[in-house]
């Protein structure tokens, strides 16, 4: 329908000015498009929107309403992830059948070389950095983008039939998605989050499931055998299926046998690994390294390279991150934990007694599930932000009574300080997005961070 040479000269609105809106703007410009930039946010100022554009690139900015006139001869609206497909406004689009694409859709069009799609509810970063390693020992050049905070748009036109782009992919991007293939794509879990988004399981699962969509019986598909929603994926899959698992040992596939990894295929394992010769930690980071792995291999990197690299890796910042010890306690930032799912993975990674910070932005979460995986390990639950009363009280409903509720993060610290003895660990895994009072869990981490290094050694 649309690539490089279709767009030359044609009107194209970006919805959106942040890093997708951004990233999408330049590429269209770079390919002969007259972009126009447009944000509802009507407190932004026309000249500070200008300024995130590089030095040359121009675009028409219209912020606060759009008008009718301003779709008059539009070819096409680039969505960014963070504007609903399912509103009014959308619909605008469609009644005078303007093309929606989202940043990734795009990209995608704009392109070249190989291409590894990777979403899924929890472990999509962790995931997607180590495959970006991986393929980094292996190949001269591979781009990772997406959801991990890089515009696929900002390295796609200079994507050569050489190259490896790793992509990190969210439901909201999922959503917008045409002719997007990836060669390797993987669906790590499909757990409940972005509900107020997407409504209902059966929709999260089926966006989940686009990755796979264009996909053929020569490209492969990486699913999770022990999740319910990705394992029915599987059976209605075009591309070749790989699965992995921590839990049942698979005639072919990746799985987990006590404390090793093996590899089997048509009923013949072979030991690749011990989970204690890599630095993450947890079952949920065994999953994401099997999933590297059986991505990596479809990509056909040695299985030698990928298991050096994979013992050299570290922890992605802010999941489960150890910060330091500081008199005597272990500080974890886990502020990627975003919904009750992930949060688990963080509360499970724990063996020591720990005085855990939760809450956030409220995204019609059910926390019973999350509590439960305290299994007697939090000695104080300490709550934030706008979800803490709807936790307090399902925790008090599952028998937890120390709860602390808190009025700012600042104060959510200082109480874990207070109740944390030596020998404890303080985790920040809040099952909840940041939003409302941190632009993002990347922010709400860092200030964690700073708060644990400036604490004396002794008081």
């Amino acid at each position: 329908m649309f690539g490089e040479n279709e767009l030359k000269n044609k009107k194209v609105l970006v919805i959106g000015s942040g890093l997708s809106g951004i990233g999408a703007t330049e590429a269209l410009w770079r390919v002969g498009a007259h972009p126009i930039l447009f944000d509802a946010n009507e407190k932004l100022e026309t000249e500070s929107v200008k300024a995130k554009l590089k030095q040359g690139i121009e675009a028409d900015i219209i912020l606060g309403e759009l008008p009718e006139e301003a779709l008059a001869d539009v070819s096409l609206a680039v969505f960014s992830p963070g504007v609903p497909t399912d509103t009014e406004f959308a619909e605008r689009f469609r009644t005078r059948n303007i093309t929606i694409w989202g940043e990734i859709e795009l990209a995608y069009r704009l392109g070249n070389g190989k291409v590894i799609g990777i979403t899924g509810t929890n472990g999509k970063t962790t995931t997607t950095s180590l495959v970006g390693e991986i393929m980094a020992a292996h190949c001269t050049k591979v781009d990772v983008v997406g959801n991990i905070g890089n515009p696929y748009t900002l390295t796609a036109l200079s994507a050569t039939e050489n190259t490896v782009t790793v992509a990190e992919i969210s439901s909201f991007q999922l959503e917008t998605i045409d002719r997007f293939c990836p060669d390797v794509s993987a669906i790590l879990n499909i757990t409940p989050d972005h509900l107020n988004r997407h409504h209902t399981m059966e929709n999260y699962a089926a966006v989940k499931e686009f990755i796979t969509k264009n996909q053929t019986a020569n490209q492969t598909c990486v699913l999770n055998y022990d999740n319910i929603y990705t394992k029915a994926i599987g059976d209605r899959c075009f591309a070749h299926v790989v699965w992995f698992s921590v839990v049942h040992r698979l005639h072919d596939g990746f799985y987990l046998d006590g404390e090793d990894i093996y590899f089997a295929k048509e009923g013949e394992s072979t030991r690749l690994m011990n989970i204690h010769d890599m630095n993450l930690v947890g079952m949920c980071n065994v999953e994401n390294v099997m999933a590297a792995i059986a991505i990596t291999q479809a990509m056909n990197v040695p299985m030698e390279t990928i298991l050096s690299v994979i013992k050299h890796f570290k922890a992605v910042e802010h999941r489960i991150e150890f910060v330091a010890t500081k008199r005597g306690v272990d500080y974890y930032n886990d502020s990627k934990g975003t919904n009750p799912d992930a949060a688990i993975q963080g509360i499970k990674a724990m063996s020591k007694p720990t005085v855990l910070i939760g809450g956030g932005y409220d995204k019609q979460s059910e926390y019973d599930e999350w509590i439960e995986a305290f299994d007697d390990k939090v000695k104080c639950l300490v709550l934030i932000g706008q979800t803490r009363e709807k936790i307090a009280d399902c925790a008090r409903k599952h028998g937890v009574k120390n709860i602390i509720l808190a009025e700012s993060f600042d104060e959510a610290f200082e109480v874990c300080v207070k109740q944390a003895q030596s020998g404890d660990a303080v985790l920040l895994s809040p099952a909840c997005a940041s939003w409302g009072m941190f632009p993002n869990y990347e922010v709400r981490g860092k200030l964690f961070k700073e708060l644990v290094n400036s604490l004396e050694e002794s008081e």
